[in-house]
């Protein structure tokens, strides 16, 4: 298949084309067009031209497109996922799910355009104030544009489209390279659901038209998912322009003493490999008592050895490819690294293609890579401590600060934790991977800056205005 941009509601076919190959096969999926700097200026033109028009659409009309598109989301979900499956490695149940689970992002988006709110601003506090009326309102930014990565692609897609339809802004995307048509079969979702074509752009490409993308000045607010140097990167082009960067983190789960490990080990198992780990609150250090490393580490090899690791588009696979070969050899060179440190290699440590095996490693320190910097792969390490404060320490100096998995049965120990672990989110009884999509999620530190969750998103695509009267 040859996709094409869509630009002004019409198809763009663009020149010098790149390949989206399935991971597991080889196989061509589809191809693509690379955007260049015109491009991009033709797609800001178009959004900025179709702007007014979608902040003059009523709330209810835009809720009731954002309803229908989720309607459709969950009608297509088996056909969506396997192109998801196809395109990135990922196993065809866990694809098919996100499908069906960005129906609540959408829905979630469709009820908070009907309740954007500014407030009253009392003035009697001051006799300059005195007999005056103020209240603040909330206005679309105008144009949205948004880059989303590959390891969920169609619902951080939905995660910045359907806000920002959903607080009046017209929208430019570019998806991912390695899974373009997921991302535009949802746009075409969208149309199909009564957007006007011109109200979301698709523009195709990689880096150099990501950075086109960012430093446009026709631009008014802009959307990331994906690393934290290219976060950094975006944030330092951006200017004054405000931005959301959702970016990395190294999935940190504290166990504590008064946990049933029983209970836990499959829990960490899975979350530290679905998506074959290639997510960026996948379970990567499991921080536990010295006393009970060994215990808990058994359980947990053991768990892994029940995945089944293979074919995505096969039944009862469990862990598929990860995006590609290149990202399977860098997860390799890592964990060798770190045996070759004096870590030890309890379950998995090898590859075939771009297929990672679900790996435990112990006896890993704070400063070696698999520890320190994100993973992205199907790996995890446990990090043995003597006394609570080590962790929290060592969580709370990293560089990364998305989200923190804390299991124990002591309200006490859980609320001093979430007072002194500096992370976007804290779950009691939860790995880091815990996430809803009504949710304020997001990190501090590298790990980005604002929030997901339709509401918070709306709250960073729109723009707050100060309406005085002074008779």
């Amino acid at each position: 298949m040859d996709l094409t941009h869509l630009i002004g509601g019409e198809a763009v076919p663009g020149t010098d084309r790149f390949e989206s190959r399935d991971p597991y096969r080889g196989e061509l999926v589809c191809t693509a067009p690379t955007a260049g700097v015109e491009d991009v200026d033709a797609a800001v033109i178009a959004a900025r031209k179709a702007a007014p028009d979608v902040a003059a659409m009523p709330a209810y009309e835009r809720a009731a497109i954002l309803r229908k598109t989720a309607e459709l989301v969950v009608a297509n979900a088996a056909a969506i996922g396997e192109i998801m499956a196809r395109e990135t490695g990922k196993a065809l149940g866990d694809a098919e799910g996100e499908v069906k689970r960005s129906m609540d992002t959408l829905t979630l988006s469709a009820e908070e355009a009907i309740r954007i709110e500014g407030s009253h601003v009392p003035l009697d506090g001051s006799a300059m104030g005195h007999g005056k009326m103020a209240f603040l309102m909330r206005f679309p930014v105008g144009v949205v544009g948004a880059i989303t990565p590959f390891n969920a692609p169609f619902n951080l897609a939905c995660h910045k489209l359907g806000p920002a339809f959903a607080a009046g802004n017209a929208a430019i995307i570019k998806p991912p390279q390695q899974c373009p048509l997921v991302v535009q079969r949802l746009v075409e979702l969208f149309y199909e659901a009564g957007l006007p074509r011109n109200f979301i752009q698709v523009i195709h490409g990689g880096a150099a038209t990501g950075q086109a993308l960012v430093e446009h000045p026709g631009v008014d607010m802009l959307t990331f998912t994906g690393s934290s140097q290219v976060g950094a990167a975006i944030r330092a082009r951006a200017g004054l322009r405000p931005v959301t960067l959702e970016l990395g983190g190294t999935g940190p789960t504290i166990v504590c003493e008064d946990a049933d490990l029983d209970e836990i080990a499959p829990v960490l198992a899975r979350n530290a490999v679905r998506l074959a780990g290639q997510s960026c609150i996948s379970v990567q250090n499991i921080h536990v008592p010295r006393v009970m490393a060994e215990d808990l580490s058994a359980k947990i090899s053991a768990e892994m050895g029940k995945l089944t690791l293979g074919d995505p588009l096969a039944e009862g696979t469990d862990v598929g490819t990860m995006i590609d070969e290149a990202a399977a050899q860098r997860v390799e060179t890592w964990v060798n690294e770190a045996i070759a440190q004096g870590a030890s290699l309890l379950a998995g440590g090898w590859r075939e293609g771009a297929a990672y095996a679900p790996t435990l490693l112990t006896n890993v320190r704070p400063e070696m890579k698999v520890a320190c910097d994100e993973v992205f792969g199907p790996v995890a390490s446990i990090l043995a401590y003597d006394d609570l404060s080590e962790p929290v320490e060592q969580i709370t100096n990293s560089r990364f600060g998305l989200q923190c998995g804390v299991y124990t049965d002591s309200t006490k120990r859980a609320m001093w934790l979430a007072r002194n672990l500096r992370t976007g989110g804290v779950i009691i009884n939860g790995t880091s991977t815990w996430r809803t999509d009504q949710l304020a999620y997001g990190g501090v530190k590298d790990s980005g800056i604002g929030r997901e969750g339709p509401r918070y998103a709306i709250r960073d695509m729109t723009e707050e205005r100060l309406i005085l009267f002074n008779h």
